[in-house]
């Protein structure tokens, strides 16, 4: 080895350790803090005898907060240190990230839901239609006055929630209510089950994408998704249905070829559908799939009845208040929004973290249709063998980054897509942006106003992670501006704009 080559070979082995330990470390302290039982962090349920998920009974306290906050901040730096380390050169054995990734999953599953309530309240939805009821038109408050266990005692979030999740997402609830029974814990199990395996699924789809290609490529892959302890423990840990959603919509992607066949774009469309019908923002991947076929009216209508064949009966068995509940989705703004950045600190004092300007919503939609146009035009091709991804990442990351009401849990339908990208700094615009989140949103549950985790909890959100987001659009136009996009280097003259087709001899 050359003098100059063993500082690099040594700085890259320095910095995949910090990785595997951060990584490690991180995930061992989720794995703890779920298994310690109801705390700030995991909502409380009754337990049951023998059967998962298992818990203890430590009663930890509320600043078991702040150590979340630190855990994730050494998740992030875990996958952060692994990216310099696989740029630089790393190359760990993959069996082994895959390896680790399925026994955090298997792990995760057997343990309570954690940092969200959403799982309960999919068990909430789940139990109404075993009544006989629809989640919706009927809220928590109601079907307690029916007899609804659940919604005696559910969650003080819930219980005046319609349900605001496509219509598959709702039979994966009613199929947990009914293999779970008038157990709220063995319901959250069987909700975790189908996302862990959806997890494993893309993990292996993955896999399988670059397996025969660039071995940094596949690495980073597993970074961006499978072993990174932050998405891990959003999706898996917590029960989210985003992993559904995902797992649908990445087939469909991959699905859509450089000349895709009537039937493989009828496919693709069908599994776009049906991610959104598990999630409706993730028929912007449908977006993306039509202009990777834009040049055959043929195709683009394969991509549009397989996609309608999916949508339309679905919801006409829910009926026309499924996509009513879904359209009121849009009108949400969240308290850790970027929006109060400019309306908080004009003096408007009525406006805070549940009082927003009623213009919020038409002002992202508007924002989000200028910035989705600029990326869209912008973000470079560098997927040419799979023509859908650049234009779903363009437009699911103008979404995601501009939409007013945030979860952690959402940056997935971007992350899916990234892992399919080669390296760039939007990697880590969008690593950052997902740590705060996370951060943000680590409580579960409801907190005295007075108290000091409450108080710290609020100024984070409402100032830190807002400022966060909004410093992600800018990095995003100053990278559409500028065309830089990978580690500093201009890409003008290495690579087309998505609209383009790229040049082979680049």
């Amino acid at each position: 080895m050359s003098d100059l080559a063993q500082p690099v070979h040594r700085s890259r082995r320095a910095y995949a350790w910090i990785s595997a330990i951060c990584i490690t470390v991180s995930l061992l302290a989720m794995f703890a803090v779920s298994a310690a039982g109801p705390s700030i962090v995991v909502p409380g349920m009754a337990h049951t005898s023998g059967a998962p998920p298992w818990w203890g009974q430590l009663d930890l306290p509320n600043w078991i907060l702040f150590v979340m906050w630190g855990v994730a901040a050494v998740a992030a730096t875990g996958v952060a240190a692994g990216l310099i380390a696989v740029a630089r050169g790393a190359r760990p054995p993959v069996r082994a990230l895959l390896a680790a990734s399925f026994i955090a999953v298997a792990a995760f599953m057997v343990l309570p839901a954690a940092g969200s309530t959403d799982a309960q309240s999919y068990a909430l939805d789940g139990s109404m239609v075993v009544m006989g009821h629809s989640p919706y038109t009927d809220t928590p408050a109601q079907m307690a006055r029916h007899g609804d266990k659940f919604a005696v005692n559910s969650p003080p979030t819930w219980q005046n929630a319609k349900s605001d999740y496509g219509p598959l997402a709702t039979a994966e609830e009613w199929l947990s209510a009914e293999l779970g029974g008038w157990s709220m814990a063995q319901v959250t199990f069987w909700l975790k089950l189908w996302v862990g395996i959806a997890f494993v699924a893309v993990t292996i789809v993955l896999d399988r994408v670059f397996r025969s290609g660039d071995p940094a490529r596949r690495l980073r892959a597993h970074l961006l998704w499978s072993v990174n302890p932050l998405v891990l423990w959003e999706i898996v840990a917590a029960g989210h249905v985003d992993a559904l959603a995902v797992v649908f919509g990445l087939a469909g992607i991959l699905l859509i070829g450089q000349r895709p066949s009537l039937l493989r774009t009828a496919g693709a469309g069908a599994l776009i559908g049906l991610a959104g019908d598990v999630k409706a923002p993730l028929l912007i991947y449908g977006l993306g799939a039509a202009w990777a076929v834009r040049k055959s009216v043929a195709r683009l209508a394969a991509l549009a009845a397989g996609a309608l064949a999916v949508l339309v009966p679905s919801y006409a068995a829910f009926g026309t208040a499924a996509a009513g509940a879904l359209a009121g989705r849009g009108s949400g703004v969240t308290w850790d929004n970027l929006y109060q950045v400019f309306y908080r600190p004009l003096g408007m004092s009525p406006f805070g973290a549940d009082n927003v300007p009623s213009a919020v919503p038409d002002i992202a939609l508007a924002a989000f249709a200028v910035v989705a146009v600029i990326a869209f035009l912008r973000l470079p091709d560098r997927v040419p063998g799979l023509p859908a991804v650049t234009p779903a990442l363009a437009l699911s990351v103008a979404w995601l980054f501009l939409f007013p009401f945030q979860r952690p849990w959402y940056d997935v339908m971007v992350l899916v897509l990234l892992a399919l990208y080669p390296r760039s700094w939007l990697d880590w615009v969008v690593l950052v942006r997902l740590c705060f989140g996370a951060i943000t949103y680590m409580e579960s549950g409801l907190m005295n106003d007075r108290l000091l985790a409450q108080q710290v909890q609020l100024f984070q959100g409402e100032w830190i992670t807002s400022s966060v987001r909004l410093l992600a659009v800018v990095a995003l136009l100053w990278m559409c501006a500028t065309r830089r996009w990978g580690f500093g280097q201009p890409v003008d003259n290495l690579i087309q704009p998505v609209h383009k087709p790229v040049d082979s001899t680049c």
